[in-house]
């Protein structure tokens, strides 16, 4: 029996760019934990229903999300991505370009906290967030993320189940004790609207609050 998550993949056709990403992340040696096929559909759509203009993502590993992202981008908005490293960045930049979206993202190398503070400090403000970076960072993603947002931001994250390490009381490692105190704040922040979808490896999705 197939899972719920690889029967909806099967109504889909292969996405030739998408396809393309995963291939080079195997030919640069990079790990396959980009976002999950339905939930890279699920960015484009939001994207797109929010009007979302101003794009920030915290880790651009090979370019999946960034393309999702991309696609759902209205005339003249715009993608900063920003990646620890320079070499997963000029991965990500080759097929975002590829796929044709070169033109309207940017890359920020080194580490996303010291980035994200620079934007601060610049007055630069986002109206949609998508977070898929280390998970020990996700509760200081989230911070600035609050502080970046224009009101009615939305904010996604990936991988808040940590294939099923969140929900084992026996996992308690920096990770674990991050995103957990992650979706609790997700789920409870008087200043969001959100939900938490428990398909593939988890997603949470927030609306900063008007």
């Amino acid at each position: 029996m197939i899972s719920n998550e690889q029967y909806v993949d099967s109504l889909y056709a292969s996405d030739e760019k998408l396809d393309r990403v995963i291939k080079g992340l195997e030919r640069h040696d990079m790990p396959q934990i980009s976002i999950a096929e339905g939930y890279g559909r699920l960015l484009t759509l939001l994207v797109r229903m929010s009007g979302a203009s101003r794009l920030l993502e915290i880790g651009a590993l090979g370019g999946y999300s960034g393309i999702c992202l991309a696609r759902g981008l209205r005339q003249g908005g715009r993608l900063l991505s920003l990646e620890l490293l320079q070499p997963y960045a000029e991965v990500a930049k080759q097929h975002v370009t590829e796929a044709g979206f070169g033109d309207y993202v940017d890359y920020l190398v080194g580490d996303a906290k010291e980035s994200l503070a620079k934007l601060k400090e610049e007055g630069r403000r986002f109206d949609f967030f998508f977070v898929d970076a280390d998970k020990e960072g996700y509760p200081v993603y989230l911070d600035y993320a609050l502080q970046l947002a224009e009101p009615g931001a939305i904010i996604v994250a990936d991988n808040i189940l940590l294939r099923g390490r969140t929900t084992d009381v026996n996992k308690q490692g920096p990770s674990v004790l991050a995103v957990r105190s992650f979706n609790e704040r997700i789920a409870t922040d008087d200043r969001l609207e959100s939900t938490i979808l428990p398909g593939y490896d988890g997603l949470a999705i927030a609306r900063v609050k008007g």
